[in-house]
């Protein structure tokens, strides 16, 4: 990872912690008594969804058109006691460095790209997909986590949320008195924010609505791909996500599309700021793929 800035933070002042998650079954809720779900039209579905080891589907795949219902690419890892899975989910940032400590798979190192919201809370991890097919659910995976505190020195307005500070100093950044910005591969309208909306920020995501496939289209938001940094206009982010005119949030496209309404591409948000401190220009080539070095 080649680091494109030279942002001022207080990284030096940042604790690097262990957090660990089992690899995640998928599932479905109790309730209704059926596995079945309801497309934004009414019609019943039944997809994968969601949890486990996804053998296909990597960062940097599209993020639309599989047959799927917000599936996280790679392996996703959780807790089952829900005050140690919730410090897995605010602990672990995107750009931590994850590695398989049991299993086929065992001394395997991948990084953290996602995290998913309420209902699920799963940490989502890129790792090679030889080493993908080589493990089984239950597997451990440890994180470094570091990041949660993490702050920029020259812009305390902008609330930097979950992210690593390695993948910080790859973005590519505009930086003037008062005002940073970050290139993004796409802009958000905010009446395209989604499920999470009104939920808390630190860990989980904020889904792009997907049911008006025409106005997808007329924006290119149907060509983006899992891994993409996306910014989310008038969307406040610092403490739950909410519409806020002048605000922005900019976060990774984590997990893919679904059939539901307000549950298209998930988004992890890695900063936030209220009143114009933040901005965002394009960069087609703001991935984690590329940010981050992935190994396929």
């Amino acid at each position: 990872m080649t680091p494109r800035n030279d942002l001022a933070t207080n990284q030096q002042a940042l604790v690097a912690v262990s957090v660990a998650g089992a690899v995640a079954h998928p599932g479905f809720p109790g309730l209704p008594a059926e596995p079945y779900r309801l497309a934004a039209d009414g019609t019943p579905f039944l997809l994968p969804t969601y949890g486990g080891i996804v053998y296909n589907v990597s960062v940097g795949d599209r993020a639309f058109g599989w047959a799927a219902d917000c599936i996280h690419p790679g392996v996703s890892i959780h807790r089952p006691d829900d005050n140690q899975n919730r410090g897995l989910n605010v602990f672990a940032c995107v750009g931590n460095r994850a590695k398989v400590m049991t299993g086929g798979a065992a001394g395997v190192v991948g990084v953290v790209t996602g995290k998913s919201g309420r209902f699920s809370e799963q940490v989502i991890v890129h790792l090679p997909g030889v080493a993908r097919t080589r493990m089984a659910v239950g597997d451990q995976v440890l994180v470094r986590a570091e990041g949660v505190g993490l702050s920029l020195t020259d812009h305390p307005g902008v609330s930097l949320k979950g992210i690593a500070p390695g993948l910080l100093a790859a973005l590519t950044v505009k930086e003037e008195s008062g005002h940073v910005a970050f290139g993004v591969v796409a802009q958000i309208p905010a009446h395209l924010a989604g499920a999470g909306l009104g939920l808390t920020s630190q860990g989980g995501s904020l889904h792009i609505q997907s049911t008006d496939r025409a106005l997808l289209a007329e924006l290119g938001l149907d060509q983006l791909r899992l891994g993409d940094l996306v910014a989310f206009e008038d969307t406040d982010s610092r403490y739950n996500h909410g519409h806020l005119r002048g605000a922005r949030a900019i976060g990774v496209v984590c997990s893919t599309d679904g059939p539901r309404a307000g549950y298209g591409p998930g988004v992890a948000i890695l900063m936030t700021a209220p009143a114009g401190q933040l901005g965002s220009f394009e960069a087609p080539d703001a991935n984690l793929v590329q940010l981050l070095d992935l190994d396929d």
